[in-house]
């Protein structure tokens, strides 16, 4: 059996510094980090706590991965409640859970990743926000080395489920019936993120909508920002009748620049965030149970990590007009 004691000889360095290395001690150098990392990859070595963890019959730790909004305080309310709800279903099951960031593993590989997970006891992981662009966590998925959840992206296998709303039919239902009460013929209609698998889901499902109904659609990505959706409708709102937005935080930026342009025109979002409430004018949006979608996911995660297969599981919705006597407390 591969020991620390091998792994440092590989790499020509003390056993202190693999320790270090293997568990992200700061001021090591990068040349230190690669020797050992590539003498462990040769190796293939496994630290002894994990090697225990792993033949044990413990479920092991779960890591809650989250991609935070660092340009913006307004929609942190999603992210909590997706740790509010992890934390009290993982507390439910018995599960220890412990949350990471994406920012903490900017730069690292897949392989570097995996082990750093590994040597904190990780068997299972839920994904928030990824996207297509996150090379290095599809890496780790694909490589099956742990149980996974991914809320808001259609990506599973044998150890990985999907969960999330069916993000075209919401859309859909949301901008249709925004529409219909409005008797609207042309949409302006400020997507999200490009490359963003909820954004690319949500676009589906306005194009099926004009398509079906034989509206007239302009399509402007708005980055899920607010000053952008603000800078879209000044720009592109007075000549269409309708304006859908693909967030509710683009939503609030869109009704606040009509509102300044002094002249109507319906909007909708997208998530149900309490801050829709105090945006001035009354809104249809899509309320998503964010504390509800991570307790399924935590769920979910825990029927994967007892045996189960990987799959697509798709929640409910609702459709609302989000007022202010219905937020506050």
């Amino acid at each position: 059996m591969v020991s620390i004691k091998d792994v440092a000889k590989r790499a020509g360095v003390a056993i202190s510094t693999v320790s270090k290395v293997l568990n992200n001690y700061p001021n090591v150098s990068e040349e230190t980090k690669r020797k050992v990392n590539q003498a462990v990859a040769e190796l293939d070595f496994v630290p002894n706590s994990v090697a225990a963890a792993l033949s044990s019959k413990q479920s092991g730790r779960v890591a809650l991965l989250l991609k935070m909004n660092t340009k913006t305080q307004a929609i942190d309310e999603i992210d909590m409640q997706y740790l509010s709800g992890a934390i009290h279903k993982a507390t439910e099951l018995g599960l220890d859970v412990i949350t990471f960031f994406f920012s903490m593993f900017e730069g690292k590989s897949a392989e570097e990743v995996t082990r750093y997970l590994l040597s904190q006891s990780i068997h299972g992981i839920i994904l928030y926000g990824m996207s297509k662009e996150d090379k290095v966590l599809h890496k780790i998925i694909e490589s099956q080395v742990f149980k996974t959840v991914v809320v808001d992206a259609p990506v599973f296998n044998g150890n990985t489920s999907s969960v999330w709303v069916n993000q075209e039919q919401a859309q859909y239902d949301v901008a249709r019936k925004t529409v219909e009460e409005n008797k609207g013929r042309s949409i302006l209609y400020i997507a999200g993120k490009k490359n963003g698998y909820v954004s690319e889901e949500r676009l589906k499902g306005i194009r099926r909508l004009a398509r079906e109904k034989g509206l007239k659609l302009l399509v402007r990505n708005g980055e899920f920002s607010e000053l952008r959706a603000r800078n879209i409708t000044f720009q592109n709102a007075k000549n269409k009748d309708v304006v859908v937005c693909a967030s509710d935080l683009m939503a609030i930026g869109a009704m606040r620049a009509l509102m300044e342009m002094d002249i109507f025109r319906p909007v909708c979002g997208f998530d149900g965030i309490t801050l829709m409430g105090y945006a001035g004018k009354q809104m249809n949006t899509v309320r998503q149970d964010f504390a509800g979608v991570s307790a399924a996911a935590v769920e979910e995660l825990h029927r994967l990590m007892e045996g189960g297969e990987g799959r697509n599981h798709v929640l409910d919705y609702q459709i609302v007009r989000m007022k202010y006597m219905d937020i506050i407390c």
